[in-house]
C-alpha cells in the first residue's frame, strides 16, 4: 500500500508519498505560492530534486502538479496513479467531534467545516485540499488525521477555563491542543528508546519550532498541552505571544487604536521572539544576533528557554513525577544551546543534561547523563508517518 500524504495551508501544499510495506518515503515535496504570482513545486524522488516554477491558480492545480511530478517518468516515484492506495489529510482543528482519525465522509466533511470558526487560518486550507484531492482521485479512501486528536484524553480540568460555563456549552470555548500527531509520535518513540511499555511512562514532549507547545504524557495519554482553544496560548513561539494577562489585549486596543482583528495579527504574527527580538522570527538568526552580544535577542531566547522551562517543572508537578522530557520539531531538535537553557536548573528535579552528548543536531539520541534520574531525548518528529500509518490502517 502506499500512502499519499497531503498537508495544506492557505497558500501552500506539502506532501509523502509512502511505501507502508517498509514505510519507505517514496517521493516527497512542496508547492508555495498557490494562487499567488510566483507559484513553484520543489518535488524530490528517486535520487532527483526538481523545481517547476508554473502558475498554480487554486489547490487543484497545484496537485495536478504534484501527482503530475510523482508519476513522471523521469522523476517520478511510481509509475501511475493506479499506485496510489490512500491519501491521510492533515487536518487541524477537529474540536471535540474527533477523537481519532476517521474516513472522511458527506458527514465529517460538514463537522471540519464546522470546526473552522476555531481554526480559521488552517481547516478552510485543509478543505480546500481534500476537495481538490477528492476530485482529481475519487476511487481511493480518504481519511482525515487531526492535530487536536491525541489531546481529547484530557480531563475537563485540563481543558476548561475560568470562565462561565455556558461559554463552554454554548462555544465550545476550551483547550484543545495542537501538534497532536507529532507529540503522539515522539512519545511512542521515547517508549520504544527506553525498552519500555508508553502505559507505564510518564513523559513530557517539547515541540519546539515557530509554533511550539509543550505535553504532559501520562501512560501514553496527553493530559494536559500548552496550547489552548488556538495555537496562540503558551510558550513564547516565533510570532506568537503565548501566556499574556488577557487585560492586555483591550488594554492594547485602547492605547493603539487597534480594532479586533488588528490585535489579533499583532499577537499572532508579530509578536514572539520576532516582536521580542525586533530581528526575526527564525531563532537562527536570533540566536546569531545573541552570540554577537545584542541584548533583546539575548532576552528573548531566554524568555522563551524560561517559559518551557516552567511548563516542563508544572507537568511534572502535575503528573507527580516524570520519566523522559523529549525534544522535537526544528528548534528542539536542531539548537544545541536551547536544550541546554532549559535542562539549566533543573538538576534538582533530575533533569541532567550531558552537554557532550547533547552535541547533535536532528539526531534520534539520549542527550542526559547517565546517573539523571530523567531521561532527556532528542527525537525528530514524523507527523507525515503517524498520518500514513492511520491512514493505511482505516483504508484496510
Amino acid at each position: 500500500m502506499n500512502v499519499l500524504v497531503i498537508n495544506c495551508g492557505s497558500s501552500s501544499l506539502k506532501y509523502q508519498l509512502i511505501n507502508m510495506q517498509n514505510e519507505e518515503v517514496l517521493g516527497k515535496g512542496l508547492v508555495e505560492r498557490i494562487g499567488i504570482e510566483g507559484s513553484k513545486l520543489t518535488h524530490e524522488a528517486a535520487g532527483k530534486k526538481i523545481v517547476i516554477e508554473d502558475p498554480m491558480k487554486d489547490h487543484k492545480d497545484a496537485l495536478k502538479h504534484v501527482l503530475s511530478a510523482l508519476v513522471d517518468k523521469d522523476h517520478g516515484a511510481v509509475a501511475d496513479m493506479s499506485e496510489i492506495s490512500a491519501v491521510g489529510h492533515r487536518v487541524v482543528h477537529g474540536g471535540e467531534k474527533f477523537a481519532s482519525s476517521v474516513l472522511i465522509t458527506p458527514e465529517v466533511m460538514d463537522a471540519i467545516k464546522d470546526c473552522s470558526d476555531l481554526a480559521p487560518l488552517h481547516n478552510p486550507a485543509n478543505i480546500m485540499g481534500i476537495d481538490a484531492c477528492k476530485e482529481i482521485l475519487p476511487n481511493v479512501p480518504h481519511v482525515a488525521v487531526f492535530d487536536t486528536a491525541f489531546h481529547q484524553t484530557m480531563p475537563k480540568s485540563s481543558y476548561l477555563y475560568g470562565l462561565p460555563y455556558e461559554l463552554y456549552e454554548k462555544h465550545g470555548i476550551r483547550k484543545y491542543g495542537f501538534h497532536g500527531t507529532s507529540h503522539k509520535y515522539v512519545s511512542d518513540r521515547a517508549a520504544s528508546i527506553l525498552g519500555k511499555d508508553i502505559k507505564d511512562l510518564k513523559i513530557i514532549t517539547c515541540h519546539l519550532g515557530n509554533g511550539a507547545s509543550i505535553t504532559a504524557v501520562e501512560y501514553g495519554k496527553s493530559v494536559d498541552t500548552s496550547m489552548g482553544l488556538t495555537p496562540l496560548e503558551g510558550s513564547i513561539m516565533g510570532t506568537r505571544c503565548g501566556d499574556i494577562d488577557p487585560a492586555i489585549v483591550k488594554f492594547i486596543m485602547d492605547k493603539e487604536n487597534l480594532n479586533a482583528a488588528q490585535v489579533d495579527s499583532l499577537l499572532n504574527k508579530q509578536s514572539g521572539i520576532l516582536g521580542m527580538s525586533c530581528i526575526s522570527s527564525d531563532f537562527r538568526d536570533v540566536e546569531n544576533a545573541a552570540n554577537e552580544g545584542n541584548e533583546l535577542a539575548q532576552v528573548a531566547l531566554e524568555a522563551f528557554a524560561k517559559r518551557v522551562k516552567k511548563y516542563i517543572g508544572s507537568y511534572m508537578a502535575e503528573m507527580g513525577g516524570v520519566d523522559a522530557v523529549v525534544f522535537t520539531a526544528g528548534l528542539g531538535e536542531n539548537s544545541i544551546s536551547m536544550r541546554e537553557d532549559i535542562c539549566e536548573g533543573l538538576e534538582g528535579l533530575g533533569i541532567v543534561i550531558d552537554k557532550e552528548k547533547n552535541n547533535v543536531r536532528g539526531k534520534e539520541t539520549v542527550v542526559s547523563t547517565d546517573d539523571s534520574k530523567v531521561k532527556i531525548i532528542v527525537i525528530p518528529t514524523n507527523e507525515e508517518l503517524v498520518i500514513a500509518r492511520d491512514t493505511a490502517a482505516l483504508a484496510k
